[in-house]
């Protein structure tokens, strides 16, 4: 990563936002540099330059793509709550974040990432499901009471849930039928009560 004394410059900053936005619209797959280049206005070189290589620019736009998703994340485990906000509120704040519509390109580059981070060699995605798994499980554990969170059962508990959510997101992509896995969310969230 090429960055300055002070940290990344303006110009890095700019062209990963716009990677970022590009990567959301098009996806992993077929990544190449020099279409990735002309969209952002810039050129194959100066992204090498500027982020090392081609993995090193995809990791860069996983790790600015983590941010969008830690801020949901954060907000679960807030310590300003006076006390945890339960798993059940904590799943439905996931899945009503996780389903908005404008999430969308988000989400899919999080399931491609998280399918190749698990079936691919070491490379650019390399840790990004296993991240993700104990992030989510952190803030599902954040909203349990101590004693729960400290439990096999507490454990399964969240492990559960946040399979649940997986699973109606990736239905969710594949169908766009919000109604269907809301209901399912809910239905399956309602076991915690």
């Amino acid at each position: 990563m090429r960055t300055s004394a002070t940290g990344p410059s303006v110009r890095k900053l700019t062209l990963l936002e716009s990677a970022y936005e590009y990567i959301q619209r098009r996806g992993l797959s077929d990544l190449s540099l020099r279409p990735l280049a002309t969209e952002v206005g810039s050129s194959p070189r100066v992204l090498l330059f500027l982020f090392g290589s081609k993995h090193d620019l995809i990791r860069e736009v996983l790790a600015r793509a983590r941010t969008d998703e830690r801020r949901i994340l954060n907000q679960l485990r807030r310590h300003d709550r006076p006390e945890p906000a339960g798993i059940e509120r904590a799943a439905m704040e996931l899945w009503t974040w996780l389903s908005e519509p404008v999430r969308r390109p988000l989400l899919a580059l999080w399931a491609e990432a998280y399918a190749r981070s698990v079936t691919a060699s070491p490379g650019p995605t390399e840790g990004f499901a296993k991240d993700a798994v104990e992030e989510w499980l952190a803030a599902l554990a954040a909203a349990q009471p101590a004693d729960v969170r400290a439990s096999v059962a507490g454990a399964t508990q969240r492990t559960l849930i946040l399979a649940v959510l997986r699973g109606a997101l990736l239905d969710l992509l594949a169908t766009d039928d919000l109604d269907r896995t809301t209901s399912a969310v809910h239905h399956h969230l309602a076991v915690f009560r």
